[in-house]
């Protein structure tokens, strides 16, 4: 019997896959596969759990970053309804102080106008009185004088009385 070059390379292909299997190379090589699919299946559950951790992380951040806003609004609404209650008080303050301020003006222009017209009458009062002095003293004799004098007296004074009532 004669053994042609496809029986040798049969003979070789089962020695070949013999010694494979005798070194368990498919064992190992599966062995390989299987850990290197489980490598990736852990990887891949690991990548999902920081996927899912970096959502919640993400939702956390975001949420704050809402909360942030809300305070941030209601602090620039408060500080506005703040400033705005300040305006209105400083001008009420304002207003009530230049009243005040027109009030003390309207009070001393209304002293100095009665201490002038006081002035006034004093200095026409003795004025007159002294006119009258000289016409009387220079026209008149001594005994109309006298009666001259007291009916101008008794004038003078219910007159004054009159001003100062």
């Amino acid at each position: 019997m004669e053994f042609d070059a496809t029986f040798w390379v049969a003979v070789s292909f089962v020695i070949f896959f013999g010694v494979l299997i005798y070194f368990k190379i498919p064992q190992n090589i599966n062995n390989l596969l299987s850990k290197m699919i489980l490598d990736i299946k852990n990887e891949i559950n690991e990548s999902e759990k920081l996927r899912i951790e970096s959502k919640k992380i993400l939702d956390n951040a975001q949420n704050k970053l809402d909360t942030a806003n809300s305070e941030k609004k209601k602090i620039l609404n408060q500080a506005k309804n703040e400033s705005e209650k300040l305006i209105i008080e400083m001008n009420d303050r304002f207003h009530k102080s230049a009243e005040i301020k027109k009030s003390l003006a309207q009070t001393k222009i209304n002293q100095m106008k009665e201490s002038a017209i006081k002035e006034i009458k004093d200095t026409s009062i003795r004025i007159a009185v002294d006119s009258v002095k000289k016409i009387i003293a220079t026209s008149v004799d001594k005994n109309k004088l006298d009666n001259i004098f007291e009916k101008n007296l008794e004038e003078t004074k219910s007159q004054l009385k009159k001003i100062n009532s």
